[in-house]
């Protein structure tokens, strides 16, 4: 999601030409000093909610979210043939598969052993492309639970049925086609982000996801992961400078701002945070999870990509205009650097809600077959969560906007008035 409108690559990157720093008059100290405090209050901040969040003790699990019985297996193989689906089951019929065709939606794999084994499969997975060589993965249920579950009246004519596609080769190929890329296109930048980005998976495996089930509270879990991994991204990816440092107060900001509308609109809503069977599963399993205060977290963690994109791009622009024009006052700094603001927040409005929608596309189909007024749409949980993220986080990105412009007009060099006038600047008068 990252647009840098109306700014050069060297804005974007935060690297000015050596004469038009040359030109720039320095940051006062009382300015610097109050900037790395800040920074420095930040990162205290989120090493105290690291410390103080930190799940103590082990992961807590359930048996009950086992793919299967224990005892199961999963063997492997290649697939051989396949059938068309089976016709739809009239919704009140008691059939699991429709008299006429009894060889439809089925699956012939050839196990690694040599053996093989024909299997049912549902409509949407012949529908899926597959089709012969490639890899699925079969359940294989021990004797004693393939009886217990046919005495209970299951109907189960085999031991082995289908899992999944084993999906690994083809995204191992994705990723090794994106770092490649990256790479050669962004080099050590390109180096640097990937690296930032595994720091950011990492902190959402190791820390957000056990701190949430250990049941610390999810807004400051999502304001602490994002603190740690906004004080390693930006460093690492732009570099130790006070333009960074002034990006990375303007995304506390924006982060602060998001947190305030996520709580206050799903208050406002009266979300549970049990929208779906994934969640009410989720309460049932571990109580300690506060599922209402999901939502803001969740805000937080989409958020912060656009933020830092934001901020970056806001702050580069103060420090782009002031060596283009080193004459130019505060305020109509200020106010150019608006003018790239409104460009940007434009664009990054409808990127965050098409990205929502893009995620929630099947809610928007259940929308349309619904038929009801929208007032009626908005009592389903699902449909309120994904508006009060969408909202929140719009509301936090365009309150970041000004946010980020004025304390980087404050952060940048002040004005010199004995510097020569840019090029351009001056227009000939009419003969």
């Amino acid at each position: 999601m990252s647009h840098h409108h109306a700014l050069p690559d060297a804005a974007a990157h935060g690297a000015l030409p050596d004469e038009a720093t040359d030109r720039l008059p320095p940051t006062p100290l009382v300015t610097r000093v109050v900037v790395v405090a800040l920074v420095l209050l930040t990162a205290a901040a989120t090493v105290f909610g690291l410390v103080t969040l930190w799940p103590r003790g082990e992961l807590p699990t359930d048996p009950q979210l086992d793919y299967a019985v224990q005892g199961a297996t999963f063997p492997q193989g290649s697939v051989v043939s396949l059938t068309a689906p089976c016709p739809a089951v009239a919704p009140d019929s008691t059939d699991d598969v429709p008299t006429g065709d009894p060889d439809c939606g089925q699956l012939t794999v050839r196990l690694d052993d040599g053996s093989e084994q024909t299997v049912r499969i549902q409509p949407e997975v012949s529908r899926s492309g597959l089709r012969a060589g490639d890899t699925v993965t079969l359940l294989k249920l021990p004797d004693a639970a393939l009886d217990s579950a046919q005495e209970q009246g299951a109907i189960l004519d085999s031991a082995y049925s289908y899992a999944g596609v084993e999906r690994q080769p083809p995204l191992l190929v994705l990723a090794a086609v994106f770092v490649v890329l990256v790479l050669l296109v962004a080099r050590w930048r390109g180096l640097a982000a990937l690296v930032s980005l595994g720091v950011g998976g990492a902190i959402l495996l190791f820390f957000v996801a056990p701190s949430l089930l250990d049941g610390a509270n999810p807004v400051a879990v999502g304001l602490t992961a994002s603190g740690a991994t906004m004080l390693v991204v930006l460093y690492l990816t732009h570099g130790l400078s006070l333009r960074t440092s002034t990006a990375l107060l303007g995304t506390v900001l924006g982060l602060g701002l998001t947190a305030v509308a996520g709580v206050l609109g799903s208050d406002a809503a009266r979300l549970t945070g049990v929208g779906d069977e994934n969640s009410g599963l989720l309460q049932a399993l571990a109580t300690d999870v506060r599922l209402h205060d999901l939502v803001a977290c969740g805000v937080l963690i989409a958020a912060f990509g656009v933020l830092n994109d934001v901020t970056i791009s806001q702050t580069s622009a103060v420090w782009e205009l002031r060596a283009a024009d080193p004459r130019r006052s505060r305020r109509a700094l200020f106010a150019s650097a608006m003018r790239i603001g409104r460009d940007h927040l434009a664009s990054t409005v409808y990127t965050i809600v098409f990205a929502y929608a893009g995620a929630a596309l099947p809610i928007l189909l259940l929308i349309a077959l619904s038929g009801q007024g929208a007032d009626k749409l908005f009592l389903s949980e699902d449909i309120t969560a994904e508006v009060v993220r969408t909202l929140a986080s719009a509301v936090g990105l365009v309150l970041a906007i000004p946010a980020t412009t004025a304390v980087a007009v404050v952060v940048a060099p002040p004005p010199r008035e004995d510097a020569p006038a840019p090029a351009g600047a001056e227009v000939a008068a009419p003969a």
